[in-house]
């Protein structure tokens, strides 16, 4: 995984983040690149190891990275953290342009799923503002979540009272303290079994071979929870009951 920050530290730098880790693999002073009162342009393009970010209407980055592996991205989120607020503008397919081609190569034109999804951190049952409540237990609404867990990134449910959230992995309801929750989503959910998982389905994370993970869901025990989805598994998996349960039949969050 691979994460760019444009216009962090109070609009004072810019960095690529892998694998969700630091230090950041590149860094540069980017002072008032972003501006509360206009919508700025950038590209991010990315070519055999190389990933580069520049500005709209130019041709130098002002960003780079240049990895020792092969660069395998299929799929691209955009959100704001870290306490800031704005929106996004994704430019539609037809009009994008002048991105490299050919072999192992893209940017925003590239083939794969573009996620307007916004995940914020938080930790100890804490709730964000405007939080997406996928489910309902006793009650209480169940949040969807995804959290670092055995070297995958796993979605997984939040239930405040309780002050963690939980993962499925390995046969068990795993509780992990640390989370991030989808907020300023406008999804919906539909009908969904084994591996046949809908183009516009929303990526949440990843397993610790690198396959994507889904958001799933499925009526349990009296309450709707909310779990991953593993394509190769064919299974919605939810962590319930200290344990993690599998259903072939499910609903899977959309785009």
């Amino acid at each position: 995984m691979y994460e760019i920050f444009i216009g962090g530290w109070g609009n004072s730098r810019s960095v690529i983040r892998k694998n969700r880790t630091k230090p950041d693999v590149a860094e540069t002073p980017t002072p008032g690149i972003l501006n509360e009162n206009e919508f700025r342009g950038f590209w991010v393009r990315w070519q055999g190891p190389t990933i580069t970010v520049g500005r709209e209407g130019e041709i130098p980055p002002f960003l780079s990275y240049t990895d020792h592996e092969v660069l395998n991205i299929q799929y691209i989120g955009v959100c704001t953290g870290w306490g800031a607020t704005g929106s996004w503008q994704i430019e539609p397919p037809q009009a994008r342009g002048g991105f490299p081609s050919g072999g192992n190569a893209g940017g925003f034109a590239a083939p794969g799923q573009i996620s307007t999804a916004c995940w914020t951190p938080a930790s100890s049952g804490q709730v964000p503002p405007r939080a997406f409540a996928g489910g309902e237990d006793n009650g209480e609404p169940v949040y969807i979540v995804r959290a670092q867990f055995n070297g995958g990134l796993i979605p997984g449910k939040l239930v405040s009272s309780h002050g963690c959230s939980y993962v499925a992995w390995g046969g068990q309801e795993n509780s992990v303290n640390e989370y991030e929750v989808l907020c300023d989503f406008p999804g919906q959910w539909v009908a969904c079994s084994g591996g046949n998982i809908p183009p516009n389905a929303l990526t949440a994370g990843q397993s610790e071979d690198g396959e994507p993970l889904y958001v799933g869901r499925v009526v349990h025990d009296g309450a709707l929870v909310v779990g991953k989805v593993q394509p190769s598994h064919g299974v919605c998996y939810i962590p319930y009951g200290g344990e993690e349960k599998s259903f072939p039949e499910y609903e899977i969050l959309v785009q």
